[in-house]
């Protein structure tokens, strides 16, 4: 067997629920201790580095906004991912990826946007402004709070999947937007300053704590992600068991 088949063959094993549920038992700990261990690392050296010249100690506000904002678009991209799946493949824990991935991307959606409002207020003199990246985030947490409340709504889970990821896909044309928009659009946001064409435009010093937050931000996400997965397939088995004593109770009471 070929090093390709068994990797097609590991993720299909993946596919098992209860497969799943084993895996993400033994990975939580690890996950939650590096989590932890890179948060210390981050808010150490966000806290220990010096000043901006011109923005003074609100540029540590960087530290959380940055990676909140990042991690919003990035959610949203697994969720676009899982969506597809959950369509062509019919990947059993695909949909529960989109499911759990939505309220998690619509919290650090916010936090990006109330960080950003603290952050904007020193700088550019007001809280809040209808700009294009600012707009196009604030759509991005309506999709969220949305597709949440569809979710939640929606007896039938096999079709509650299938026209949620479509929604997802459809409202994945708004990603492109929020990257692009400081470069289409004459907005009051700075343009990107880490990852571009020529390299970081982020002092070193500022960098290295930008750059762990990120890592722990993300690490934090899968670790949440992982947990929440596990804990819906678990909701989705007393359901179904609930559905089954229902129907056998009903039948009981025919006969």
């Amino acid at each position: 067997m070929t090093d390709t088949s068994l990797a097609i063959r590991s993720f299909s094993d993946l596919a098992n629920p209860a497969k799943f549920i084993a895996l993400a038992g033994k990975l939580i700990p690890w996950m939650a201790g590096a989590t932890a261990l890179l948060f210390a690392v981050g808010l150490w050296l966000s806290f220990t580095t010096e000043g901006d010249y011109q923005q003074g100690e609100t540029v540590r506000i960087m530290y959380i906004h940055v990676p909140a904002a990042w991690l919003s678009m990035m959610c949203y991209t697994i969720m676009a991912a899982s969506a597809i799946g959950t369509l062509v493949w019919r990947h059993p824990l695909a949909d529960v990826s989109a499911r759990v991935a939505a309220p998690l991307g619509a919290a650090f959606t916010f936090v990006a946007l109330v960080t950003g409002s603290l952050w904007g207020k020193p700088m550019w003199g007001t809280w809040w402004v209808w700009d294009a990246r600012l707009t196009s985030v604030f759509i991005l947490f309506i999709m969220y709070l949305g597709l949440i409340a569809f979710n939640r709504a929606m007896d039938d889970p096999s079709r509650a999947a299938r026209v949620s990821a479509v929604m997802i896909l459809i409202g994945f044309v708004n990603i492109p937007i929020i990257k692009f928009s400081v470069d289409w659009f004459n907005t009051l946001h700075q343009p990107a300053s880490v990852v571009r064409m020529g390299g970081p435009a982020v002092d070193s010093e500022f960098l290295r704590p930008l750059l762990v937050m990120a890592i722990a931000f993300t690490m934090l996400f899968f670790t949440l992600h992982v947990m929440a997965m596990r804990t819906e397939i678990w909701r989705r088995r007393v359901a179904a068991m609930r559905r089954i004593a229902a129907r056998s109770a009903a039948s009981g009471q025919e006969g």
